[in-house]
């Protein structure tokens, strides 16, 4: 049978099961962190190291998932991959001692490896070729809540089950919700283009380029795993209340969601070149300004940081497809992706030790300095000339 949906169904449905997944496994030890190292006997250090060791699995793995949605497409990646959330779920939830724990962690590790935004990216690429930017924006879009959504979520189910039973909740909600919208409401992939059948877009295959947005979205996400593992602290170091610091972390959410709208509607027309470029200064210029002013400049930096950090989780996936096009982008943009996946697992620690040994200056002068030579780099980078389409966009 022909498929019938449009391209807002896709996109709701990958921005949905994108929700979930981020939730269900990313943001889960927000919550479940304490409740489950003290259920188990263990330190939080020894939750997080098993934590820290499935992201840099996900960094690994995630170029073979790539690879394997540039052959097959991504709706029977994504489905599986909802199976292997699920039983990673289930064996975190009958976790009794470290070894479960790892286990159950590394179960996850390869989920997110094959089953987060690059995956999602990698499937609308395979769909709509270099048109698929307003699809990865808009999954970026509904997708941007899975901490909104997940923290309370989790919390809840942990309060009235148990952290075993919000485990077996979210498992649950990957195989009933989750999986049948993977599987009934994204379509399969044409075919690839057979090799020499389309003219290669501008820079494709250039290594200069893939060097550096490899080091661009490392050197961000460093950036932005440190801010959710530190930024109230950071900004109670720095003079603010910790009323106020709170609610001035609360405002990063928003403003992403805000940044997305724009680059949804009025960014469409530039490059995305140039929003990598302005995503990539918002956090600098928020950071020199919280030096300066000190503490009452507080919500300017989680606004301007929130909606730099906005921009870049869509730049991960239109900018790959601007430089270099369709074909291969999965496999590519995985590559790109690893040392940034590899990073989130030691941002925390690292930053943790800067801000507790020198101090919030000089905390905040690395994060800055980071994005301000991301901001560099990305001007070495020329926008692409026309090409012909690597796909066709049905």
């Amino acid at each position: 049978m022909a498929w019938k949906g449009g391209r807002a169904t896709v996109i709701t449905a990958l921005g949905t099961t994108q929700t979930l997944s981020w939730a269900s496994s990313y943001y889960l030890p927000a919550v479940l962190a304490d409740p489950i190292a003290e259920s188990l006997g263990l330190s939080r250090d020894w939750f997080f190291g098993a934590f820290s060791a499935a992201l840099l699995l996900s960094g690994l793995v995630g170029p073979i998932a790539g690879h394997a949605i540039d052959r097959r497409g991504g709706r029977s990646i994504l489905a599986i991959t909802n199976i292997v959330f699920a039983a990673g779920l289930l064996l975190l939830a009958m976790a009794s001692n470290l070894a479960g724990l790892a286990l159950a962690w590394a179960v996850l590790g390869l989920a997110m490896g094959f089953g987060l935004y690059e995956a999602a990216f990698a499937t609308v690429a395979g769909l709509y070729g270099r048109n698929a930017r307003g699809a990865i924006t808009g999954i970026t879009l509904i997708a941007g809540f899975a901490s909104t959504v997940g923290w309370p979520a989790t919390a809840f189910f942990a309060e009235v089950y148990g952290w075993r039973g919000a485990c077996v909740i979210w498992a649950g909600l990957h195989l009933l919700l989750a999986l049948p919208l993977n599987l009934l409401l994204v379509p399969p992939a044409p075919p690839p283009p057979a090799a020499g059948s389309a003219a290669p877009p501008a820079g494709i295959g250039a290594p200069r380029a893939m060097y550096i947005l490899a080091g661009v979205f490392a050197a961000c996400w460093f950036v932005s795993t440190a801010m959710a593992a530190h930024l109230p602290r950071l900004l109670q170091a720095l003079g603010t209340t910790p009323t106020l610091a709170i609610a001035a972390a609360a405002m990063i959410g928003p403003a992403q969601v805000a940044a997305r709208l724009i680059e949804y509607g009025l960014l469409q027309r530039f490059s995305p070149l140039t929003s990598a470029r302005l995503a990539a200064g918002l956090h600098p210029i928020g950071a020199g300004i919280l030096m300066i002013v000190g503490g009452p400049a507080a919500a300017v930096f989680a606004i301007l940081h929130g909606a730099g950090n906005g921009l870049l989780t869509i730049a991960r996936g239109t900018l790959p497809l601007a430089l270099f096009g369709p074909a291969g982008y999965g496999l590519r943009t995985g590559l790109i992706a690893a040392p940034a996946r590899i990073l989130q697992g030691a941002s925390p620690l690292l930053f943790g030790l800067v801000l507790d040994r020198a101090g919030p200056l000089w905390a905040l002068t690395l994060t800055a300095s980071l994005t301000g030579l991301s901001l560099v780099a990305l001007l070495f980078l020329q926008p692409p000339r026309p090409a012909s389409e690597g796909a066709a966009a049905p």
